[in-house]
């Protein structure tokens, strides 16, 4: 008989399991992969970007899927709480650049090892490559797990953390869902967020491998503004891609027929863009507009911007119409790009939905349905932009559980 098992040994599963063992919970930490933080290796392009180091009203604005759901986790176990017990635990971090925390060796592998040895040290049993086929209820409560091979588990309280479907190859299957929906919770409809965009043939240029740095792109429906986002953007060879996409695209999932539009000088005005503009005309007034945009434009995307705004690249500069001009500062400041689509979960970094928050409480993460159920992280239905808004979710709505779990266990809670 267990106190506590924690199904997916993820970034919640990992921190759920450590914080029940410290708080003296006999703890089985169950992983159907054959090693721990299998996703967690290859986050932050293999560096992992642990949490952000913002304060806390940008810490929550982070958060576009329902983020007064956390606000209990947040209160309980915060971006700074996580950064000093890391720290204190023999794990140096760095804040980079918008606020972004890595492992100071640059290296995720780190982060997990850092994870396997408390497990290690509080004792916590794991049992890898380990199918869970069923969660145990009987009259309204868990009494464990069911194994994929018959086998029974027994314990006092369960932390399903078993992700989303995202990266399906590390083992993000969905299967939280199947359990959760068995024992009587709603599920929204999972979608893959956090992902690039394909965009359609007649708005692609072959711009693949280019990246821009400091644009703004906004996404319109129906000409209306409904999302924006500044940073960086990357050119795919079906579309965009890049933090300013992913983050759009966890705010137009529900929406049809976007366009996005780029504003390649978001420090300009239009007016100011304008003046700059003519003096690059004066400067290069026997050029054509190919070489006369070179000082303004990284080089692979002049033609892209002239095809655009409709103007021949050999059209010289002193043969340019005031039109053709106010086209040229307007494709500078909203180059269209029709979104044919998203992409699927194979290339999205987090999946959207999962089990409905109307069955689970925020003040402990338990299950309304389920007594002794718990969740954590992204089996639930809210998510964050990227920066690692969405493992600082994990931690910390795994956080609350495993306290609020060692609370009821001794009966403080």
């Amino acid at each position: 008989m267990y106190d506590v098992i924690v199904l997916g040994g993820g970034a919640a599963g990992m921190m759920g399991a450590v914080v029940a063992a410290e708080k003296n919970c006999k703890t089985l930490l169950v992983e159907q992969n054959e090693k721990l933080g299998k996703k967690l290796y290859i986050t932050g392009k293999g560096r992992c970007n642990i949490t952000n180091a913002c304060d806390a009203p940008k810490l929550m604005d982070g958060v576009v899927r329902n983020g007064k759901f956390l606000y209990s986790a947040f209160s309980a176990w915060n971006n700074m709480d996580m950064i000093r017990y890391l720290n204190e635990n023999g794990l140096e971090t760095v804040i980079e650049q918008g606020d972004r925390v890595f492992p100071k060796s640059g290296k995720s592998s780190d982060v997990i090892r850092f994870f396997q040895r408390k497990l290690t040290q509080l004792g916590v049993e794991i049992m890898l490559q380990t199918q869970v086929k069923d969660l145990w209820v009987q009259e309204g409560t868990v009494k464990g797990v069911v194994l994929s091979d018959g086998r029974t588990l027994l314990s006092k309280c369960v932390l399903l953390t078993t992700g989303g479907k995202s990266y399906p190859l590390t083992g993000s299957t969905g299967e939280g869902y199947h359990m959760a929906k068995k024992a009587g919770h709603g599920i929204v409809s999972p979608y893959a967020a956090l992902v690039g965009m394909v965009v359609k043939k007649e708005s692609l240029f072959d711009l693949q491998g280019l990246s821009l740095k400091n644009v703004a792109v906004s996404a319109y429906e129906k000409n209306k503004k409904i999302a924006s986002s500044f940073g960086e953007l990357l050119f795919t060879h079906d579309g965009l891609s890049g933090p300013t996409i992913l983050n759009l695209s966890a705010s137009i999932s529900n929406y049809s027929e976007i366009m996005l539009k780029l504003d390649l000088k978001p420090a300009l005005s239009a007016q100011k863009l304008e003046r700059r503009i003519l003096r690059d005309f004066e400067k290069f007034i026997n050029s054509d507009m190919h070489n006369a945009l070179r000082e303004l434009l990284p080089a692979r995307l002049i033609d892209a911007v002239l095809t655009a705004a409709d103007i021949a690249r050999d059209k010289k500069v002193n043969q340019i119409t005031v039109e053709e001009r106010k086209r040229l500062i307007e494709t500078l400041k909203q180059m269209p790009f029709a979104i044919e689509k998203s992409k699927d979960f194979d290339e999205a970094i987090i999946t959207g939905g999962g089990v409905a928050l109307k069955d689970i409480s925020s003040a402990t993460m338990e299950s309304k349905i389920v007594k002794g159920l718990y969740f954590a992280g992204e089996v639930m239905d809210v998510h964050a932009v990227t920066g690692g808004y969405n493992l600082q979710i994990a931690f910390s709505t795994a956080y609350l559980a495993a306290v609020k779990m060692a609370q009821a266990l001794n009966g403080s809670g």
